[in-house]
């Protein structure tokens, strides 16, 4: 028997790399002979970079940028060749941030800018980016700015970072650009699909989880939508209501309007890189999973990923999840064939979280599940 293991980190708990393990070792309590395959997974957000690295054998890079509020820190990406993979939560993340200091009229994405022209100045030319959990709302001018792009006010000085030097906007200028990115190809892991402006947009949906006021976030609303006509007069082909264009705080629509980046789904991305499609076409089963199974589950998170690769050849899929939330019941109409809670019993949230808690509780419910399958005969 076969299984390949494509399931997700269960969030401040256990690792996708975590979670492999423990699935493996509750098959094999049960099927000692079974050939368990893992592939970590990830959807765009945090450990991304890490999950695609480990697939190629990429190799770790550290350097110095700025973070949020332009302050130098440490920040680590990924180079398989001439391929540079990074998150942009490593320069510009929410986490970074203590918060108090949350504040998007003030914060910048400089720091995704250096990370890379870094990568740049090392050979590289494709870039493969994950742009969740941004602390960021200034429209991806300030990683612009780090590659030589030029936002100026009326009276031809710079604008200030973070949203806030939105308002300021009057002209921008490409002279400077660095020549290097003419050649670059990027794909951008994106799991959200909120257009630039307006209801839905950048900063009336995010704004406020990043430090906004909801008066505040209307206003970067107007200056997004100021920011976005101004793009159109020197990249006519800009546009600001491509589905991701306000992932990231705007991020999403510099990365495709100024460098020419594809959108698409992260888990899409990690299951190609990681070749999930050969590995599970000789499977006789796939198991996936998360930390909470819900009716989001299905909007382009790791399970709904793997089950529609699974379902393309014919497999059957299991979900294992920390939790089971509202409407968790979609999931079976994307492709999962049955969910099941690892929880054992009643117990406080700190414990249910408990790593070696959470470990123990993945393992012995896939024991059960795989006993059950052996004694009604349904695999080999």
């Amino acid at each position: 028997m076969k299984a390949v293991i494509a399931i997700d980190s269960f969030k401040g708990s256990l690792s996708t790399f975590e979670a492999g393990k423990a699935v493996s070792e509750g098959i094999k309590s049960v099927y000692p002979e079974a050939e368990t395959v893992i592939l970590p997974v990830a959807d765009g957000g945090e450990g991304t970079s890490s999950v695609l690295a480990a697939a190629s054998g990429a190799k770790e890079v550290e350097i110095e940028v700025c973070d949020p509020l332009l302050r130098r820190i440490k920040a680590k990406y990924y180079i398989s060749g001439d391929k540079a993979i990074m998150e942009m939560a490593a320069a510009a993340g929410l986490p970074l941030l203590s918060e108090s200091e949350r504040d998007p009229l003030k914060t910048s994405t400089y720091g995704v800018g250096e990370m890379i022209k870094d990568a740049l100045s090392k050979g590289c030319r494709k870039i493969i980016m994950g742009i969740g959990g941004s602390a960021t709302n200034d429209g991806g001018t300030g990683m612009l700015k780090a590659l030589g792009f030029c936002f100026l006010r009326e009276d031809s000085g710079p604008i200030g970072d973070g949203a806030g030097g939105l308002k300021e906007l009057y002209e921008i200028k490409t002279d400077g650009v660095i020549k290097e990115l003419g050649s670059c190809e990027f794909t951008v892991a994106c799991d959200v699909e909120n257009p630039l402006c307006g209801e839905n947009g950048a900063s009336r949906v995010f704004g406020i989880q990043k430090g906004a006021t909801k008066d505040k976030a209307a206003e970067m609303d107007k200056w997004m939508e100021k920011y976005a006509m101004i793009t159109k007069n020197v990249i006519p082909s800009a546009d600001p209501m491509l589905p991701g264009s306000g992932a990231a705080g705007g991020l999403g629509f510099a990365l495709t309007a100024y460098l020419g980046a594809e959108l698409k789904k992260g888990i899409n991305i990690v299951l190609k890189e990681t070749e999930a499609e050969k590995h599970i076409k000789d499977a006789d089963i796939v198991i996936t999973g998360e930390g909470r199974l819900d009716s989001q589950s299905v909007m382009g998170k790791v399970p709904a990923g793997v089950a529609a690769e699974a379902k393309k050849a014919g497999k059957p899929v299991i979900a294992f999840a920390g939790c089971i939330g509202d409407g968790a019941e979609a999931c079976n109409s994307c492709g999962i064939n049955a969910f099941f809670p690892i929880l054992r019993k009643v117990c406080t949230l700190p414990e249910a979280m408990d790593n070696s808690n959470a470990y123990n509780n993945l393992k012995a419910t896939v024991s059960q599940v795989f006993k059950l399958i052996k004694d009604v005969g349904k695999l080999k």
